[in-house]
């Protein structure tokens, strides 16, 4: 891909923000840019090769093993967010953990780590936007984990349809519109119940009122029932 296209690609997204032109395409230089399809998994390299991502646009299933070779699902990304390894091979990139792409059509880029390492080295506006963004993906950790402590399913399936629906949502009139690219096994990961259970509340939240639901989309409705 040419430097220009890989140019406006990383101006689109707000890691660079406030980066010089003349610098953005010195960084444009190390960069990789492709489209992945849906259900495709993405490496995060290995030894001294490790990749970091940047999603562009679509969405992304970060997902771990356990020992017992059950999936759980440890994060759904949307543009603009990161992933890979963030520890930019200071650390050992978590080798059950893999990305797989839900939408179709989904472009990503991506630094070697050690590339990317110098990129933030040389430029502090962007090692300063990256530790804010890496701060917030942990405070979002620590706050799902405290859901999972100290409140019920119920609760914590609509806490998680309530951040998906501010991160991915489209307002129309008082009604909040979300394009549906989880199952209920995905959704049952995330919350950590059973998927029985998601299908039990997803039915008590449409008896209420407070959505419609379907394989395509998810609507949310009386805004403040949400709050």
């Amino acid at each position: 891909m040419s430097i220009e296209m890989k140019y406006l690609y990383l101006k689109s997204h707000p890691l660079f923000a406030g980066l010089s032109e003349e610098k953005l395409i010195e960084v444009s230089a190390c960069a990789r840019v492709r489209t992945a399809r849906r259900g495709e998994n993405l490496d995060y390299g290995d030894g001294a090769f490790t990749r970091i991502y940047l999603l562009i646009s679509g969405k992304i299933k970060l997902t771990d093993i356990d020992d017992a070779d059950n999936e759980l699902v440890k994060d759904i990304l949307t543009a603009p967010d990161i992933f890979g390894d963030l520890s930019l091979g200071q650390g050992h990139p978590l080798s059950d953990e893999f990305a797989q792409v839900l939408t179709a059509n989904t472009i990503v880029c991506f630094f070697r780590a050690d590339d990317f390492r110098h990129i933030l080295e040389v430029n502090p506006s962007i090692a300063l936007n990256y530790a804010n963004r890496v701060n917030a993906k942990l405070k979002r950790l620590e706050l799902r984990h405290s859901d999972l402590v100290f409140r019920d399913a119920k609760s914590r399936l609509m806490r998680f349809i309530k951040s998906w629906a501010q991160a991915d949502g489209s307002p129309m009139g008082d009604r909040i519109v979300l394009n549906n690219y989880l199952t209920h096994s995905d959704i049952a990961s995330v919350i950590a119940t059973s998927r029985q259970s998601v299908n039990m509340l997803l039915n008590e939240l449409r008896d209420a009122g407070l959505l419609l639901y379907n394989r395509k989309q998810i609507e949310l409705r009386n805004p403040l029932s949400w709050n």
